[in-house]
């Protein structure tokens, strides 16, 4: 069975992006277009072992679904990267404070992706 994926953007095209390119590297992918949703499919599928999450989205954004996470103790041993347009240094330690491992700054490279991807799940 392979390793789930939950990719969060409210970008179709982006979450199709990213799909792809982590569905070549083996993973199985489940998609959300914003935080509220990702916390059900969260629910959902316990088995997830990696989050790749947007900053800016409508109804949770990126930041809140962290704090979602933490508040309602779900995803302890889930890695997150954060793939996001923003790059501001008080964001990023923001989401590394709630628990984010990585921060992939948009367009990405998909090899880069994919090998963070690898990673992170090769150390859960």
């Amino acid at each position: 069975m392979s390793t789930k994926v939950l990719v969060i953007d409210d970008s179709l095209l982006v979450r199709q992006q990213v799909g792809r390119t982590l569905s070549a590297g083996g993973f199985t992918i489940i998609e959300a277009v914003d935080g509220a949703d990702a916390m059900q499919k969260l629910t959902a599928s316990p088995d997830i072992r990696l989050i790749v999450c947007d900053v800016n989205m409508p109804r949770m954004n990126g930041i809140q679904f962290l704090e979602s996470m933490k508040r309602e103790e779900k995803g302890a041993g889930i890695s997150v990267v954060m793939l996001t347009t923003e790059g501001q240094t008080e964001l990023v330690q923001r989401a590394k404070s709630l628990g984010a491992r990585g921060w992939i700054v948009k367009p990405f490279k998909p090899e880069l992706l994919l090998a963070a991807a690898k990673k992170l799940t090769a150390a859960a």
